[in-house]
């Protein structure tokens, strides 16, 4: 029997110049006056002195907010939320990528409901209508433009909280490939890196669908041949062009199938030590393929054949396993060490048990192909080390 499935993504506008679209897209979904969330990068690569005059032509008003760090935290959240409240807002929008964009949905959650973001983290909590979103992906990876995920740092137990709802879906998505010619090449590798795990996951997730799969398999493809050429070169359009493409497919594709073990941990890293989600899931990605291997033989040859590998005159398990060697190699090619002591993470065994624990209950787990609880997590970590 074939379970019904739902499929939500936002309105989509995409294309070089797309940010132009930002004053026009504010009026459609009724704005007077916008919260428009960024950070300092994006300011001073121009960005938003683009965005700002087509707000004005629409005739829309507009409050900046960008006091916001790399792995946006709670007390942020706060102080975003009460310059919201104060400006007398009635929508969002966001420039940028995953920090921003999580803020702005955090600060949309806030808007609309009392307590503290803390008690929103995990699945379906939002209740009341949110405020209309607007994002602007300023990387190819993060996804958040798309989905129905923020994930926000909760500094008193130095984990990320999920929190997980269609109503975190924004209403419109513009997404404009030269926006990442100002990216340099480290930024351009971590980000890439994530949307790979988000369409991987999504592909091995027990929720996967026809729709999904499709998404993600196109994602695949496009980041196999592309990525590398978009890290070595800040002006090659045909590879911003095909990466933005393969980060709104594989949102897309994580969103409605969700994900996995990977981004479960890697959740739990970036809170204890702040470091690059895209870089700390490129690390372990490999290992939980590997883990998840013997649960869905046939996805991972399916995503070898994505990558570019080829499958003729090869078993089951080594089609698999040579999709678990193209992404290491990936990573790689794109400088992204193997090891968490390359990147600094001293992982103690208190660190251990902290991590394992939160990264057993976090919400994502839930549609990984291979159960996985503390100790087969504190296994994989110890292989990441």
């Amino acid at each position: 029997m074939e379970f019904i499935r739902e499929f939500r993504i936002p309105e989509i506008v995409f294309g070089r110049l797309a940010i132009q679209q930002v004053g026009n897209c504010a009026r459609r979904v009724g704005a007077e006056k916008v919260f428009l969330v960024t950070d300092p990068g994006i300011i001073k690569a121009g960005w938003i002195d683009v965005a700002v005059p087509q707000i004005k032509q629409a005739g829309i008003k507009f409050e900046i907010w960008h006091n916001l760090t790399p792995n946006p935290k709670d007390y942020e959240v706060e102080q975003a939320t009460i310059a919201y409240k104060d400006s007398k807002c009635d929508s969002i929008l966001a420039i940028g990528g995953g920090s921003p964009m999580d803020v702005a949905k955090a600060v949309a959650v806030m808007a609309a409901h009392p307590g503290t973001i803390h008690d929103y983290e995990g699945v379906d909590k939002i209740t009341n209508p949110l405020p209309p979103m607007i994002m602007v992906p300023t990387t190819a990876g993060s996804g958040a433009d798309i989905t129905q995920f923020a994930i926000i740092a909760d500094s008193r137990r130095q984990i990320k909280m999920s929190l997980i709802s269609k109503s975190l879906i924004p209403d419109i998505s513009i997404t404009d490939p030269l926006i990442l010619t100002t990216k340099d090449p480290e930024l351009t590798a971590n980000t890439g890196m994530d949307a790979l795990a988000h369409a991987i996951e999504a592909y091995v997730s027990i929720a996967a669908n026809f729709l999904t799969d499709s998404y993600a398999l196109a994602a695949i493809k496009l980041i196999s041949k592309y990525l590398s050429k978009s890290v070595s070169s800040k002006t090659n359009l045909k590879a911003k062009d095909a990466m933005a493409k393969a980060s709104l497919l594989a949102a897309a594709a994580c969103s409605n199938a969700l994900i996995g073990a990977v981004h479960a941990m890697a959740h739990q890293i970036g809170g204890m030590f702040d470091l690059p989600h895209g870089k700390v899931n490129a690390v372990l990605l490999p290992y939980v393929m590997e883990y998840n291997l013997p649960a869905c033989f046939e996805r991972f040859a399916e995503i070898a054949k994505a990558l570019g590998q080829p499958t003729q005159n090869r078993s089951l398990r080594e089609s698999a396993l040579s999709a678990v060697e193209t992404v290491r190699t990936l990573a790689k090619e794109v400088g992204i060490n193997q090891k968490f002591s390359d990147l600094g993470c001293n992982l103690t065994e208190d660190c251990l048990d902290i991590l394992c624990r939160e990264a057993a209950n976090d919400a994502v787990l839930i549609t990984n192909p291979k159960e996985a609880g503390p100790d087969e997590i504190r296994e994989l970590f110890l292989r990441a080390i």
